[in-house]
């Protein structure tokens, strides 16, 4: 059964950045540590830098992980929205390119999950 309008259809966004009072979703997500099996969403304050994001946010969301203690953060590789970038960790979100609902994935070499499971 077709249906016709009688008006325009003008969506409403509900998650967009304006209904956020200033603050922004990022997503966290760290690859090959499928205990954690989906994406975390955060919302967060554009000037928060981003070695505050790892102190604040990636630490108490992941630190339950046994792997979490053995992260050379130096050598971590990071993703933004699928490209690989290099956090400046004394620059804020915003100044790190990174908006309302940015993907941040981080891979951590020789770091696989539990026994090089995955999980």
């Amino acid at each position: 059964m077709s249906v016709r309008s009688i008006r325009p259809f003008e969506p409403v966004v509900k998650d967009a950045a304006e209904n956020f009072h200033g603050m922004q979703v990022v997503y966290l997500c760290w690859d090959k540590h499928l205990m954690f099996y989906a994406p975390i969403a955060k919302m967060l304050p554009p000037t928060l830098t981003f070695g505050q994001l790892i102190d604040a946010e990636i630490t108490p969301a992941y630190s339950r992980h046994p792997d979490f203690a053995n992260i050379d953060w130096s050598a971590v590789q990071w993703s933004k929205d699928g490209e690989a970038f290099t956090p400046a960790l004394d620059k804020s979100l915003r100044e790190n390119g990174i908006t309302h609902k940015t993907a941040i994935h981080f891979n951590t070499p020789g770091l696989n999950g539990i026994n090089g499971s995955g999980f």
